[in-house]
């Protein structure tokens, strides 16, 4: 049976699976303030999509608590060109951690999936009963496939074996430690990154894909943190739970907002020849509201804060 709620995280030795990513990194930053002994084990030590390997190394060590962080993620460049590796990967890594979970009796797990995982026309706020009532967004299908198929695992081992297994569905994350790759990597950090190359090329324009007119929800990956620390304390129940800010913007304002940040002093073109993805994708976040925990980090303080983070790592290796 799940575990009397609030979970005491005290002397509970907990792996972040995925600690080398954005997510995992701001997990491990938020259990700073924990009392947990953390589990390491990065991809250079454990490759989770070797079925064999995860379950030895899960027997081996049998942590009491995991966060399924880990993930293959890119933008819609890189899920259009990799959708077999989308799906593939992500399946074989929720696969292996979960039912290498069971077989070690963690005693609770927290699987990260995404919003992408809702239909691509669905009523906004977008609410977790969505899920599975329409076909999805055709540029990040595989993704969203495996995440779909990580929830329902949970879900099952939860129905079938009484494991305490729950799932948060975050929004569109941006962070420090996010992929900066002008084709592969989700929107901020491919603007980021055009912008701050355009203003040092001193590029009349940066040309953008899309139309500009889709809007987004984004969740500054240390609000994520946090949220998902509360949740792992606060939930169990079957049902995922949303996490977002509750707040919008167009692509076309987001473009802008980055171009002042920073500092380009050229135009903006957008390509529609290239695709936008789905219209709109915000989510309700009421279940988690109600439960006490709320995004803090307002958008363009989280930019500044990821645009500063980017120069210095650009600068540290310049500099090495």
């Amino acid at each position: 049976m799940p575990p009397n709620l609030p979970l005491d995280l005290s002397e509970k030795s907990i792996w972040v699976a995925g600690e080398t990513g954005m997510v995992g990194r701001a997990v491990l930053r938020a259990l700073e303030n924990e009392e947990g002994n953390i589990i390491s084990a990065p991809h250079s030590v454990l490759d989770l999509t070797n079925q064999q390997q995860t379950y030895e190394w899960l027997g081996a060590n049998k942590p009491n608590i995991i966060i399924m962080a880990a993930a293959k993620v890119g933008g819609i460049g890189a899920n259009m060109a990799e959708p077999a590796a989308f799906l593939h990967e992500n399946l074989a890594m929720a696969q292996n951690v979960i039912h290498g979970a069971f077989q070690a009796d963690v005693g609770k797990l927290l699987y990260l999936g995404s919003s992408c995982i809702y239909p691509k026309i669905a009523e906004q706020p977008i609410k977790e009963e969505t899920l599975l009532t329409g076909a999805l967004e055709p540029t990040n299908e595989g993704y969203a496939l495996a995440k779909i198929a990580g929830l329902k695992l949970c879900q099952f081992y939860r129905e079938q074996h009484g494991c305490d297994y729950i799932s948060a569905m975050p929004t569109n994350l941006y962070g420090s430690y996010d992929n900066f790759d002008a084709e592969k990597s989700h929107v901020i950090p491919a603007m980021i990154l055009k912008f701050h190359q355009a203003k040092i090329n001193g590029d009349k324009e940066v040309v953008l894909w899309g139309t500009g007119m889709p809007l987004r929800e984004f969740l500054y990956v240390d609000d994520l943190a946090q949220g998902l620390i509360h949740l792992l304390k606060n939930y169990s129940d079957s049902s995922p739970v949303n996490m977002g800010s509750g707040q919008e913007i167009s692509i076309l304002d987001l473009a802008q907002m980055i171009k002042n940040i920073v500092g380009f002093e050229g135009g903006i073109k957008f390509d529609s020849s290239k695709p936008d993805g789905t219209s709109r994708k915000l989510l309700d976040n009421s279940k988690i509201n109600d439960l006490g925990w709320g995004a803090e980090t307002q958008l363009e303080y989280g930019l500044r804060q990821v645009y500063e983070w980017y120069i210095s790592q650009s600068s540290a290796s310049l500099a090495a």
